[in-house]
């Protein structure tokens, strides 16, 4: 997720993407000096013919052109600052469906195109920002009727009829009007919206549906696990320590056999500020995760009209205030949708991050892991094993299958071996000593924990896809400006100045989601054709061109496996960048894992994110989400408000997507 889109009325600044390892000096496995071609042909083949064997490399490498798997004709990429619009691919319908404003509770105000809907009808319409989703069946028409859980990530500035406003008091600390600060929490979290099939095959949202759900930054949520009722989670407003108000920031996500959703957490340090700049170099939950440290918290400025986001602590308030507010984000949210009434919970077993997704690799034998990407430059892969088995016919034991288990971060060594290293307290340096009291410090201070073992900082990790039948997996590394700067290059890393980004790979020793070694390679770098030509006709250099077998993108994003075996690809790049002049707006594509070959299948607008992605169980409809347009979609008028939209996607003759 980027948050520096041109959007009228108001800017927002970057933040989402920040350099917060504090760690310059290269993991052991890091220290190399190759060049990138000799990379790719040197190691990293090396590396992959230990990963799958000579003969099914050699395959792997020779299949070319035409993949069996992609059924669809390309569109071409869109290049025009005043691109409007979604295309998809000859043979398919896509159709705006879900959009900011529209109404999730039965009631709700209508939308006002003008934005003036004050904070109370947010909290019954869509959210701002559509992001992760899935989608529920009902078990008696699977493909026809269910739930559709969204995320709603952040805010833009079109929120409000004038963009956000923000003044200064004598200090220089931002203020914010109370009305707008509230429409904005309302804008955050998730809605849950039933969806069937009318009598003519079209989908439908069911408006008067008891399963309708706003989540939002003011909803009550448990803490369990680990951390709750501890002293690093209790507030003045909160002494148990036992629950927290709001969910923030929900990027992508995960589902569980269990049937619920896990909403991830992911930059909420940018709405949080601590002013003491003494207590803030002795707290590593703060620093480590990049909370304001100025007059302002980063972003919003919510603290000037709410004090529990101000995290400075205070003499004489219980519990110094809200300082451990922070420490309350950055978890798993695990949510219901098929019980309206039940409260979400934050798992602070699985570690706080500023985490992408949680997502599942389920083992016949009922083990289990989910991996996460910690979305920023430097920072890590995770994944979490549960200490229990998926059991199908205990369905009330598996409702506390996140609460214990053992979180590990990743280490991709240069031969194309991989380690997990297990973040547990009283092991390899995570002592007292190191700033560690005891297990619940590891888990708040993930990052801190993961630096100590010497896990490999990565480019930005983002989403992660397993494979339906191998459980290989799969991560996306959208780019880090930083590489070779900061962060030393290696051979899961190989660019500096990573400015379009790659795709790694790895399989699981023995094929067990639970192994702590695995082996690992570049499935793609993503980026220009060798020798392209840019906007002024000049070569492009080589640092920005990939290793794509077909349809050139950037900045890879959104990652998931449809049941046949297709791996979809979304991006979320710059357009307005000049090493973007090729790929031009955002897309969704589909590759091949093993021809690797990518055949872009669908454009969104200049300005927006293409994210989310789920499918009914027989991947006849798909949804992906459009977040931020910069123009005027879904209308595409060229002067409405431009609204986050959830797309739905059907193939003409009623097929599977992607055939």
């Amino acid at each position: 997720m980027r948050q520096e889109h041109q959007l009228y009325h108001a800017s927002l600044e970057a933040v989402d993407d920040q350099s917060i390892n504090p760690s310059t000096a290269p993991s052991l496995d890091s220290m190399i000096n190759q060049s990138r071609r000799n990379l790719l042909k040197g190691s990293l083949a090396v590396a992959a013919f230990g990963f799958f064997g000579g003969n099914l490399l050699l395959s792997r490498e020779a299949v070319a052109g035409t993949s069996p798997l992609l059924g669809f004709k390309g569109v071409a990429a869109q290049t025009s600052s005043t691109f409007d619009r979604v295309i998809v691919a000859p043979g398919y319908t896509a159709k705006a469906f879900f959009s900011w404003g529209d109404a999730v509770l039965a009631g709700a105000p209508a939308w006002q195109p003008d934005a003036s809907d004050d904070w109370q009808a947010q909290l019954q319409q869509a959210g701002d920002n559509h992001d992760g989703m899935h989608f529920f069946p009902f078990a008696q028409a699977p493909n026809s009727h269910g739930l559709l859980v969204i995320n709603h990530e952040y805010i833009n500035p079109t929120l409000h009829p004038q963009g956000l406003t923000f003044t200064q008091d004598a200090t220089g600390a931002k203020q914010r009007p109370i009305d707008q600060v509230r429409k904005e929490q309302a804008a955050h979290g998730i809605s849950i919206i039933e969806v069937r099939r009318d009598a003519l095959g079209a989908w439908q949202r069911v408006a008067t549906s008891a399963y309708n759900r706003r989540i939002s930054g003011m909803t009550p949520i448990n803490i369990a696990g680990p951390l709750k009722a501890d002293a690093r989670m209790k507030t003045l407003s909160d002494p148990s320590g036992t629950q927290v108000l709001g969910t923030l920031n929900n990027c992508s996500m995960g589902v569980t056999p269990w049937g619920t959703y896990l909403a991830c957490e992911e930059n909420f340090h940018n709405y949080f500020v601590n002013r003491d700049a003494e207590d803030y170099q002795q707290r590593a939950e703060h620093r480590r995760y990049g909370i304001g440290n100025g007059v302002s918290s980063v972003y919003y400025a919510w603290e000037s009209v709410d004090a529990r986001f101000d995290a400075t602590p205070y003499a004489g308030q219980q519990h110094n205030g809200h300082c451990n507010e922070p420490n309350r984000f950055g978890w798993v949210v695990e949510i219901d949708p098929f019980d309206p009434d039940s409260t979400p919970v934050k798992r602070t077993a699985m570690g706080r991050l500023g985490r992408e997704c949680s997502v599942l690799s389920l083992h016949a034998n009922g083990s289990m892991a989910l991996y996460s990407g910690d979305d920023s430059r430097g920072e890590y892969v995770y994944k979490f094993v549960p200490q229990g088995r998926f059991d199908p016919a205990q369905p009330q034991a598996n409702r506390q299958l996140l609460d214990a288990g053992t979180l590990y971060a990743a280490r991709f060594n240069a031969d194309g071996s991989g380690e997990w290293l297990a973040l547990v307290w009283g092991e390899n340096g995570l002592t007292a000593e190191n700033g560690f009291a005891d297990q619940q410090a590891v888990l708040l201070n993930a990052r801190g924990a993961a630096d100590v073992l010497q896990a490999t900082p990565m480019d930005r990790p983002e989403w992660v896809a397993v494979h339906p039948q191998s459980l290989e997996v799969y991560v996306t590394l959208t780019n880090n400006t930083e590489r070779g700067e900061r962060f030393a290059v290696d051979a899961a890393n190989p660019r500096p100045d990573n400015l379009h980004g790659q795709i790694l790979r790895w399989n699981e020793a023995g094929g067990d989601p639970t192994a702590t070694r695995f082996t690992w390679e570049l499935f793609l770098l993503a980026g220009d054709q060798p020798g392209a030509l840019d906007n002024e006709g000049q070569p492009i250099p080589e640092h920005l061109t990939g290793t794509i077998k077909g349809d050139i993108f950037s900045s890879p994003d959104g990652l998931a496996f449809d049941a046949g075996g297709r791996l979809w690809i979304q991006t979320d790049s710059d357009e307005d960048a000049a090493h973007t002049a090729n790929t031009g707006c955002n897309q969704l594509l589909c590759a091949d894992p093993v021809s690797r070959e990518v055949r872009r299948f669908l454009v969104g607008p200049w300005g927006a994110e293409i994210t989310g992605l789920t499918w009914t169980p027989d991947y006849r409809s798909m949804w992906i989400n459009v977040q931020h347009p910069g123009i005027s979609y879904p209308a595409s008028d060229g002067k409405s408000r431009p609204r986050s939209t959830t797309v739905l996607i059907t193939k003409d003759d009623g097929g599977v997507i992607g055939t």
